[in-house]
């Protein structure tokens, strides 16, 4: 069973994401907050496995929220899915950052938000491959974004994972990369797992943003692809 703790602080958005996920087989909602201090601290009592975050809350919000979530050891098997109305780059790019496993819309249907859940619960990301890798690059190529920064970690990569995670951040799926690197798909994702490993990525979302920043994806390439 997932357990999932729900944090927003809107009692009637909270009582309807319980209602959808709680029908849903396998899915269980453990805990609710309305401001990210609660949250924190719900998902520290519950043992949740996949937290419902919003962004905008009082008090603390649900970046910060995240962070500390992410940063906390005792901690680490807890996947954070950003669940709001404020679908911008910035916001998309700086939950990843803080340690997000994904970011779904409030407008997405009942079916997409029960699939994301169950796919950070299982380690994996609601962001490929599809179009939030674009907003991710877009907004690494603004003037004040961080300059890149070649980590020491990627020396640690095999050739062979290298170009997956670079495929991985260009929005490729496993099946696609498999395709074009002529292996199958569980190799790729044997790759990709032995990369999060070496550069200590908590999921899939966490390599992307890692690719970009250390400049083994090309965000510029990435734009050029979806134009």
């Amino acid at each position: 069973m997932t357990r999932v703790v729900i944090a927003d602080d809107q009692d009637l958005v909270r009582t309807g994401l319980r209602l959808v996920i709680d029908r849903a087989p396998g899915l269980s909602v453990v805990g609710e907050a309305a401001n990210g201090h609660d949250a924190v601290r719900v998902v520290r009592e519950t043992r949740a496995d996949v937290v419902l975050m919003d962004i905008r809350m009082p008090g603390l919000d649900g970046l910060a929220a995240t962070r500390r979530i992410a940063a906390d050891d005792g901690l680490a098997a807890v996947r954070v899915l950003i669940l709001t109305t404020f679908e911008v780059d910035e916001y998309v790019f700086e939950a990843l950052r803080s340690g997000a496993s994904g970011f779904l819309g409030k407008g997405a249907r009942p079916e997409a938000l029960i699939d994301a859940i169950r796919t950070v619960a299982r380690g994996g990301s609601t962001l490929s491959p599809t179009a939030t890798q674009g907003l991710i690059a877009r907004f690494l190529t603004l003037p004040d974004s961080e300059p890149v920064r070649p980590s020491p970690l990627l020396s640690a990569l095999t050739d062979r994972e290298r170009e997956v995670v670079a495929l991985i951040a260009d929005g490729m799926s496993n099946a696609e990369i498999a395709d074009q690197l002529t292996l199958s798909p569980l190799t790729v994702k044997t790759h990709a797992n032995h990369a999060m490993t070496k550069l200590d990525a908590r999921d899939r979302a966490q390599l992307v943003v890692l690719a970009y920043r250390s400049g083994l994806a090309d965000p510029r390439r990435r734009i050029l692809r979806t134009q």
